[in-house]
């Protein structure tokens, strides 16, 4: 039986994908075979020997330490796309607050709760909406940068409320290509979207190339009185940079999910309490992918979805499966493949997939191996890992 420990409030649904004949969940255990969380902050030195694979419900890493977990052999998967839908709906909400003097609008009909009188109210009303009159989104142009399962998503959406779609993205991939209707124009360089927009959605990662990517500098090619909206991660966006930017009036407005007391009070800001994928429908699809994966994982050595392992399917063959990881250098494999021929053991299908820095095996054997053996391939120089898979 694997032991599953969860580190936060996961959704029940997600778990009973994990079928209680093969996997305890628990809150505490000192001697997990997975971690499956959210936002929990893990450190590296939290994670137990017996930790084979690590779930997260959501598709942010950073709070995992991902390079902690290559160095030990230990795959992390995310659940990209299960949360692309609320947070699709929650960026349309923040273009409309963007527009429209919709929240100041709402706070002034709440500041005349001294008055009785409904007709002289309405009188009051029709006087007053001039103060909060904006601009229809139909015919704007909306920036897109990331355009992945949720930048492809508000791409779509904002294609249906007839905006005009540009989009970056310098690691577009093949699938997510597919995913954007022609309308959608690609544009060369970050510099020249942030000059065309008149409203700019950030979708990227944190990496160390889009760390603070918007800076000063990006920021000047602004075109004058643009809206940016930050529902992708708090460390993409310079802070103090777009402060300025929007006492200058480079920047009409910044609407974002996270956050900071700098930004607090300002008239020209709309915060959110990072409430993007914060619906039930979200976190039970993050939790049922999370889980899947793991499961595949632990019972098959199978990989999808991994931030820091490549992807690997291969159906199974015969009854004793071996999933090695090792540092991804030559003449490994080999030295993996000698032993086994050494022992009379005959290989009925494989797959080697490398990444970076890392290299996963699958290796289906028509015998089982004995402990001896296992032994002998984990001490093999740059073997990380060797798990058998019955």
């Amino acid at each position: 039986m694997y032991k599953v420990l969860t580190l936060n409030q996961i959704s029940t649904i997600g778990l009973d994908r994990l079928s209680p004949e093969s996997y305890e969940i628990t809150s505490e255990c000192t001697a997990p075979d997975a971690i499956l969380l959210r936002s929990h902050k893990l450190q590296a030195e939290d994670i137990a020997a017996s930790v084979k694979a690590i779930g997260r419900a959501g598709a942010g890493t950073n709070n995992i330490p991902v390079a902690a977990c290559t160095d030990r052999g230990i795959p992390v998967f995310n659940s990209p796309g299960a949360n692309a839908n609320a947070v699709k709906e929650l960026v349309i909400a923040g273009l409309a607050l963007g527009s429209r003097g919709i929240l100041p609008g709402i706070s002034y009909v709440n500041s005349l709760g001294h008055m009785d009188d409904a007709g002289q109210m309405a009188k009051l009303l029709e006087k007053e909406k001039k103060r909060f009159k904006g601009n229809e989104l139909a015919g704007r142009t909306l920036g897109v940068v990331g355009l992945g399962a949720i930048g492809s998503m508000i791409a779509n959406a904002a294609l249906s409320l007839n905006m005009h779609v540009i989009g970056y993205d310098p690691a577009l991939s093949v699938d997510a290509a597919w995913r954007l209707p022609s309308s959608v124009k690609k544009m060369e360089n970050i510099h020249s979207l942030f000059a065309k927009a008149d409203y700019i959605t950030l979708h990227l990662p944190v990496l160390d190339s889009t760390r603070g990517l918007v800076n000063a500098d990006l920021l000047a090619s602004c075109k004058p009185g643009c809206c940016l909206l930050n529902f992708a991660r708090e460390e993409i966006v310079d802070v103090g940079a777009v402060i300025a930017a929007l006492d200058n009036g480079q920047l009409r407005q910044f609407i974002t999910d996270f956050p900071v007391p700098s930004l607090i009070g300002r008239d020209d800001v709309i915060l959110m309490p990072h409430i993007g994928a914060s619906t039930d429908e979200a976190e039970d699809n993050c939790a049922v992918m999370a889980a899947d994966q793991l499961a595949d994982f632990l019972q098959n050595g199978n990989i999808k979805n991994s931030v820091n392992f490549p992807n690997l399917q291969l159906e199974r063959s015969g009854h004793c499966r071996l999933a090695i990881a090792n540092h991804n250098v030559p003449k490994i494999l080999g030295r993996v493949l000698s032993i086994l021929a050494d022992a009379d053991i005959n290989i009925l299908d494989m797959l080697n997939k490398s990444r970076d820095e890392i290299a996963y095996n699958l290796i289906d054997l028509g015998a089982d191996v004995s402990e001896g053996l296992l032994a002998e391939l984990a001490a093999l120089e740059g073997v990380i890992n060797v798990r058998v898979i019955h």
